[in-house]
């Protein structure tokens, strides 16, 4: 194990059902998001209480993480009025951390580790729920999808990032 960072975890959201998800030319649900303070994650499956659990064998979005400087930007950006982050439908708000860097790589974050799979890319979705041009200046930075390879649970305060080099 290698390159700690500190960083803190600033919300963790989890939502029992897709809004978006096959909702192509109908309108998008409402089934909100919860804030908590701790979420249990599940080798394999996905955060106990999400949409996502069990979702599909192996899903590379078992877990997304959000960069807190991102949504700031995106609020400035789009000129935002009482921006509730949960409107984005990621799971973990974090600070501290360069999540890009984790594409194809093992890394802990307090006791879960995870593999980084791909960004988050945004779709048409976020014009609606944000407004016009969302999509467009998340593209590049929508959050990083993870797999869930070692289950813990994870809690909003700060908390060490850890590089996990294999072999």
């Amino acid at each position: 194990m290698s390159s700690f960072t500190k960083t803190s975890i600033l919300g963790i959201f989890i939502s029992p059902g897709h809004d978006f998800k096959g909702r192509h030319g109908k309108s998008r649900l409402n089934h909100g998001s919860e804030s908590v303070n701790s979420v249990e994650c599940l080798a394999g499956r996905g955060l106990v209480g999400d949409r996502f659990l069990d979702y599909k064998e192996n899903f590379k979005g078992q877990v997304t993480f959000f960069d807190v400087n991102e949504a700031k930007q995106l609020e400035a950006s789009l000129g935002l009025k009482d921006f509730d982050i949960s409107q984005l439908r990621r799971n973990i708000l974090i600070e501290g951390a360069e999540l890009m860097q984790w594409i194809g790589k093992s890394f802990k974050i307090g006791e879960v580790v995870f593999e980084g799979v791909e960004e988050c890319a945004p779709c048409y979705w976020m014009n609606e729920v944000l407004g016009r041009g969302a999509e467009t200046l998340m593209q590049g930075r929508g959050g990083l999808r993870c797999r869930i390879l070692e289950p813990g649970t994870l809690r909003v305060g700060p908390v060490e990032l850890q590089g996990i080099t294999n072999g």
